[in-house]
């Protein structure tokens, strides 16, 4: 089972489950964490291979990745701490975690807030994935990782961002991080699903404005969608929790609380 930090402060109130993403690790909401406590029940995970959730010698070696056996794995922490129903809050790779949640296991899921949200691979960041796909195997992983870190995150405010990627990506083997590129062969086939199927519960996509490769995409799905918001942090990029934690808390939680009011 994946490796997991549960706070619970009150069996009554609604948890709140963070998914990072890849390369990353549960600590990237370590300026999360104490705000959300106040209100919130919190689960934080490491997803497998990540951070302190090392897989066993056959799922290392053996184990096909998939986007829904990753799905599942989160499924199974909540089972364990049976948590039938939870808020979940997605960066990056995250966000289409959750999405997925929210497709493959109805109900488990109040709603959805997702950072640096990723519906869609436009043309330059399917030409990145192509150009990883024909080097995977050929340069060390974190060459590649920093490459795409610089990509995504090109800015002297995004510093910060790719710094904490890397370093944590640092703590991958090399077959790990080929496991889990080997799933971007899923990412357009699944976003296109994800696409075409409306949620009917509430959505917040918290994006920010210098989040080139993905922000033109979720202002079209944001907009056709009655239960979808959209928070845009100017002068930001694409990891907001860590560029604008303040602010992220700040409409998270607002977010999060108005839903409560309403229920």
């Amino acid at each position: 089972m994946l490796h997991y930090q549960a706070f619970e402060i009150d069996s009554n109130k609604p948890w709140v489950t963070f998914v990072h993403g890849a390369g990353g690790s549960s600590s990237i909401w370590f300026k999360q964490i104490r705000d959300f406590r106040k209100e919130f029940n919190v689960l934080l995970l490491d997803l497998r291979g990540h951070g302190n959730s090392k897989m066993n010698v056959r799922e290392a070696f053996n184990e096909r990745y998939t986007f829904d056996r990753i799905t599942q794995d989160i499924i199974e922490v909540l089972d364990y701490l049976k948590i039938t129903k939870s808020h979940f809050v997605g960066i990056s790779l995250g966000s289409i975690l959750i999405r997925n949640i929210a497709e493959k296991h109805p109900g488990r899921a109040l709603s959805l807030i997702m950072g640096g949200a990723i519906v869609k691979l436009n043309m330059r960041s399917q030409f990145l994935m192509g150009l990883g796909r024909v080097f995977k195997s050929v340069v060390p992983y974190i060459w590649l990782y920093r490459f795409f870190a610089f990509i995504i995150m090109p800015h002297k405010n995004h510093k910060e961002s790719r710094s904490l990627f890397v370093r944590e990506a640092k703590k991958l083997y090399q077959k790990e991080f080929l496991k889990w590129f080997k799933m971007t062969s899923e990412l357009n086939p699944l976003l296109r699903f994800l696409r075409a199927s409306k949620l009917n519960i509430p959505v917040l996509y918290i994006m920010g404005g210098e989040d080139y490769l993905f922000l033109p995409a979720i202002r079209k799905v944001a907009s056709s969608c009655k239960l979808s918001t959209l928070e845009i942090f100017e002068n930001c990029g694409h990891v907001v929790n860590v560029e604008m934690p303040a602010r992220f808390n700040e409409v998270a939680i607002s977010y999060l609380s108005k839903l409560k009011v309403k229920g």
